[in-house]
């Protein structure tokens, strides 16, 4: 089989299908259309972001046997279209479930000990001890919305902190010893943080709105390292001014190109960003959250095993 590989990943990727017996092509800079022109040549696709698998792209893909996206989700493919063609597809929320975990309790210890406000204050000069007291997860309640590979993953660090740890999912049926399954209005009636950890989908895409926010009981503190389209950030903002939100952790935003690899879709950015880029309530990465040195090796790894192991059943 020959594959081509449209954005770069760890080389133990290409290695390991090359070892498996595919041919393997690299090609990070084409335009869409050059690729359309030859995709019919390829059995095999490996991409990250960069290019929508849509209809089109799939209807001129008329030989491929497999997709794999080196990342968590396949919301850059049309999947059903994909497998009414016969397509198998494989993504790799194993290969940064960990990374993921790590990066929200990253951003939570660090909200609670305003970590980012009280280095800012050191450089102007300010040694402000009672002004960034901060606050412990132990005795807290923290919801996860999506349990499945990230949100348990999260769950799973806040093990030994002592806090209770609620979780809300479509599915049913999927807490655990990390979490305690419940619905979406108990979840709202009793945390105090809330991390999202959820696809995108219809239902995900501008979830956490102004009537989303003002359901809970509680002020609560967000982490969102899932996808930044479940926030819809002019709301957040205004919760933020009004003390629903007591801070916010935001890997993710909803002005993110589909490719993740620039911020906006225009070339200046909204209000609603410059106010949290300057609150010292608020932490922003440039999603990055699955993002590190063990998981670039983690997601390639996962992508070969998943594709050599279908291939071997056939």
């Amino acid at each position: 089989m020959k594959v081509l590989h449209l954005d770069s990943n760890h080389p133990l990727l290409i290695q390991g299908l090359q070892a498996f017996g595919f041919e393997n092509e690299e090609d990070y800079s084409s335009s869409r259309e050059e690729i359309l022109a030859k995709i019919h040549l390829y059995q095999g696709l490996i991409l990250r972001s960069r290019t929508p698998i849509d209809q089109q792209f799939l209807d001129h893909a008329s030989g491929l046997k497999f997709i794999g996206r080196v990342g968590a989700g396949l919301e850059n493919i049309d999947t059903a279209y994909a497998e009414k063609k016969g397509v198998f597809l494989a993504s790799a929320p194993e290969g940064n479930r960990n990374a993921v975990g790590e990066h929200a309790l990253g951003m939570l210890l660090s909200l609670f000990n305003k970590l980012r406000p009280a280095h800012e204050s050191i450089g102007r000069g300010q040694w402000l001890r009672e002004a960034h007291r901060g606050l412990e997860i132990e005795g807290k309640t923290i919801g996860i919305i999506g349990y499945g590979h990230m949100g348990r993953a999260f769950a799973e660090k806040l093990q030994g902190f002592d806090c209770d740890v609620l979780c809300y999912d479509l599915k049913p049926d999927l807490g655990n010893e990390h979490a305690k399954q419940v619905s979406l209005e108990e979840l709202k009636a009793r945390v105090q943080v809330l991390s999202l950890h959820t696809p995108q989908t219809p239902l995900t895409k501008g979830m956490v709105n102004k009537e989303f926010l003002s359901d809970f009981a509680h002020p609560i503190w967000l982490i969102n390292t899932a996808r930044g389209s479940a926030i819809v950030t002019e709301d957040l903002v205004e919760a933020l001014q009004a003390g629903q939100v007591l801070g916010a952790g935001l890997d993710v935003l909803e002005y993110e190109k589909a490719s993740f690899e620039n911020l906006f879709e225009g070339q200046q950015g909204p209000k609603a960003l410059d106010y949290l880029l300057k609150s010292p309530d608020v932490l922003i990465s440039p999603h990055v959250a699955g993002w590190t040195a063990e998981s670039h090796e983690k997601l390639a790894q996962t992508i070969v095993d998943k594709i050599k192991r279908h291939f071997s059943y056939l």
